[in-house]
């Protein structure tokens, strides 16, 4: 049972997950002759999966879907690999088979014209090809059939990937979304934070904004807390427990939301990315058409390329001010924030004067945290 006696709802694996035991088993099938019943594949945070394998009459090996409880419009398609391996070594390069798409636009996580396969899950599938194959180059194609009906239902047609789904996950792990259960895990997180003698809490989305900061400012493990889609509640709950400050820092393409006043940030919620930009835009006195070049933009990407183009760089920074603004407003000042923009690879884009301070300040206390705990 979960906290506070709810059901606690059971964990399914991504789509990535999923392709790279089946392109492991594809190759012990093509290497032996016999598909294995299960293979064991490692995620990007150190978790491992043992996923069941279905044989394909093409010699290729399928993985079904479990999206355990979580509302996931891919549970339950079977997501196939097969795998054609070269003499010597070599890389291991991609193909989109039926089901998965192909990026066109610019922007995206991979370039136009590669298969829809995101950074995370190629180096899982990566990294079960070497498990089974060492070094040999190796050529994957991970199909997925319905995969092209069900991108109808998803942002796929809008961000420009055609022909099927995506191939996600930046753990393996999908968490399903049960939102009392998360609000209450929040409110834990907080409170152990408080209890421990924290004053300063840093917020992040999710995994890669804790990556991100860990790259920028060396914060990373308890004093950081992963908001998800509720950073209302965690700033609602950081005030109640009367923290001192508070920094929050993330990519674009989520904390553009808070600029615009969303404190959910689901996508079934809101959005009002661009619009945040724009009007920031516009109030520096960018031409109209770059303004509506702006809202045109199809990802967070597209408009931060955009902005470089046009030297409005600054316009992070001023964007900060507006999120550190609307969050010190939600708790009529009771607790200050700082905010700061950052994109995944730890570059601060934009920032408030004093979030360098509260940075600081945590840094110091993951530092003592990790003494404390041995290491």
């Amino acid at each position: 049972m979960a906290a506070g006696g709810a059901k606690k709802l059971r964990e399914g694996v991504t789509t990535g997950a999923c392709a790279a035991a089946a392109a492991k088993a594809a190759v012990l099938r093509l290497l032996t002759g016999s598909c294995p019943a299960q293979v064991e594949v490692e995620g990007p945070t150190g978790r491992r999966f043992l996923l069941d394998i279905l044989p394909l009459p093409d010699g290729g090996c399928g993985v079904v879907k479990d999206a355990g409880d979580d509302i996931d419009a891919t549970h339950g398609l079977t997501v196939c690999a097969s795998v054609e391996l070269g003499d010597g070594p070599g890389p291991v390069t991609f193909a989109a088979g039926p089901g998965v798409g192909t990026v066109t636009l610019p922007g995206l996580k991979v370039p136009p014209g590669e298969p829809a396969i995101n950074p995370a899950p190629r180096g899982m599938i990566a990294n079960a090809v070497r498990d089974a194959a060492g070094e040999r180059a190796a050529r994957v194609t991970v199909s997925v059939p319905g995969g092209e009906t069900v991108a109808r239902r998803t942002f796929n047609p809008r961000l420009g990937i055609e022909g099927g789904i995506s191939i996600l996950g930046t753990s393996g792990v999908v968490r399903p979304m049960d939102e009392a259960a998360i609000l209450e895990s929040l409110t834990l997180e907080l409170s152990i934070l408080a209890s421990l003698g924290v004053r300063d809490v840093v917020l992040t989305f999710g995994t890669t904004g804790e990556a991100a900061l860990r790259r920028a400012w060396g914060i990373a493990g308890r004093c950081v807390i992963q908001t998800g889609n509720y950073p209302g509640h965690v700033l609602d709950e950081a005030a109640r427990m009367k923290f001192r400050r508070c920094l929050f820092c993330a990519h674009p393409g989520k904390l553009l939301k808070v600029a615009a006043g969303s404190f959910n940030t689901h996508n079934r919620v809101a959005d009002g990315r661009l619009e945040a930009l724009c009007t920031q835009a516009a109030l520096a006195g960018a031409d109209r058409a770059v303004v509506q070049r702006l809202y045109g933009c199809r990802t967070t990407e597209n408009a931060m390329e955009l902005l470089r183009e046009e030297h409005l760089d600054f316009l992070w920074d001023r964007l900060a001010e507006v999120v550190a603004r609307r969050c010190t407003d939600r708790s009529f000042g009771d607790l200050p924030v700082a905010a700061a923009f950052i994109d995944n690879e730890g570059t601060i884009l934009g920032r408030t004067p004093d979030a360098e301070a509260v940075a600081e300040s945590a840094a110091g206390w993951c530092e003592r945290g990790r003494e404390a705990d041995g290491g």
